[in-house]
């Protein structure tokens, strides 16, 4: 199938006028002719779910902040795009920028807000300023607001530039960046955002790929939408394939797409010929699978089905030569320094699994260590206001469950035993 979100004739596009010339903006119009209840009617016929991570249906969040009476409401995207291994938002703010304003327009109208924010990582600096550029055409051309005067959307589009973190992605940490202070999780109930939100009020925060999709659906219908995917399950999805993958870069795939397809055909398997081990396919944030349970669909539900999930769409893949231990303690390194303290089963259950993964890795650990690092995780999964807790235990957890050799050898031997292998490969990359 042709690609919808990355169609090569909607890429790198020099100005509105070429993006309009290939149809852009055909969403928008449409949707600005339909009340706004029509609009989540059909993104709800669609079955859009969010694609930052939760998978959740994107008529129901936005049906929630329509109906409720308020005198403010907002839109939030979330450009935040921090977890290692995930770099498909970043292609759509650079090669899209008008395809994602027009979804961001088309969100904001349908659930009744007058202001939108583009909340995007400080360190996208070049992203930054293409979507300053596209926003100036928009405006200029009339097609969203500014405070005195209100376009033809209604919606005026702020700009707020997060702090690069991990923890600055959960959607009531960026709403409290986007207020002036730290990105601290706020604590869900009563702070959902749907209900009590951006400034108290009612806020919708979607993903830079769910915003995305919204100009096709509006332009083309539901039930064209329809036809990609199986049920329940519809549309793309942007994959970014990495690890020890020989082609490793972007790929969009209709949902439902075999995981074996996208390693082995599509990313031409393992580099330099040598044997898959596991695949992380939904990134360092949810549970790995060994090679013989890779004959998956791509999908969110038969991924819950297969004990993982898709995350954020970063799918990292592991070669034979590669040490799984190595792999998971910098993982967990990672969320241990992505944590924002404030829950101490998250503060101290991250420190804790690192010094345990870390003392195995080095090969100092002792078999004790192994039991010790799945306590701590039975003990902390669920245990934070975010999230991210329950995300640092998930490699551990999958990586003992199909791995635990590795780890038992780690401590046997006292070193790591892929070590000379990846010497003699020249390294991973």
């Amino acid at each position: 199938m042709e690609p919808v979100l990355l169609h090569p004739d909607r890429l790198d596009l020099p100005d509105l006028a070429a993006y309009e010339r290939a149809g852009g903006y055909e969403g928008l119009r449409k949707a600005l002719a339909m009340p706004p209840a029509g609009i989540v009617a059909e993104v709800e016929r669609a079955a859009l779910r969010g694609r930052g991570g939760s998978g959740f249906p994107t008529a129901v969040k936005w049906r929630m902040v329509l109906e409720t009476p308020s005198p403010e409401k907002y839109l939030v995207c979330n450009a935040n795009e921090d977890e290692p291994g995930t770099f498909k938002d970043q292609a759509l703010l650079l090669r899209a920028p008008h395809q994602l304003l027009e979804g961001i327009l088309i969100a904001a109208y349908a659930v009744g807000a007058k202001t939108a924010w583009l909340y995007i990582n400080g360190r996208f600096k070049n992203e930054i300023a293409v979507m300053a550029r596209a926003m100036d055409e928009a405006q200029i051309a009339g097609l969203i607001g500014t405070a005195e005067r209100p376009g033809r959307s209604g919606v005026e589009v702020r700009v707020v530039e997060s702090p690069g973190l991990y923890i600055g992605g959960e959607e009531t940490a960026c709403l409290e960046v986007i207020e002036g202070k730290a990105p601290i999780p706020r604590q869900k109930p009563p702070f959902y955002p749907a209900a009590i939100g951006l400034f108290g009020k009612p806020t919708v925060v979607n993903n830079v790929e769910t915003l995305s999709n919204l100009p096709h659906i509006l332009a083309r219908g539901a039930d064209w939408y329809g036809t990609i995917g199986p049920a329940n399950n519809h549309g793309t999805r942007v994959f970014c394939l990495s690890g020890d993958v020989l082609r490793p870069g972007l790929y969009e795939r209709p949902m439902g797409y075999p995981l074996r397809d996208l390693v082995e055909k599509d990313g031409g398997g393992i580099r330099g010929g040598g044997r898959l081990k596991a695949v992380f396919p939904g990134g360092p944030s949810l549970p790995l699978l060994p090679a013989d349970k890779i004959d998956v669909r791509l999908d969110f539900d038969s991924m819950k089905e297969a004990g993982t999930g898709l995350g954020t769409g970063g799918m990292f893949v592991v070669g034979e030569n590669t040490c799984v231990v190595e792999l998971v303690r910098g993982f967990v390194s990672f969320f241990e320094h992505g944590s924002c303290g404030q829950c101490p089963p998250c503060r101290l259950g991250t420190e804790a699994l690192g010094q345990i993964v870390s003392r195995i890795e080095s090969g100092s650990g002792s078999t004790a260590d192994i039991d010790a690092a799945l306590q701590v995780c039975r003990m902390i999964e669920r245990k934070g206001i975010c999230h991210l807790v329950t995300a640092a235990v998930q490699p551990v957890q999958s990586s003992i469950l199909y791995f635990r050799e590795e780890y038992e050898r780690h401590i046997a031997e006292r070193a790591c035993p892929f070590r000379g292998a990846k010497a003699a490969a020249g390294g991973r990359r």
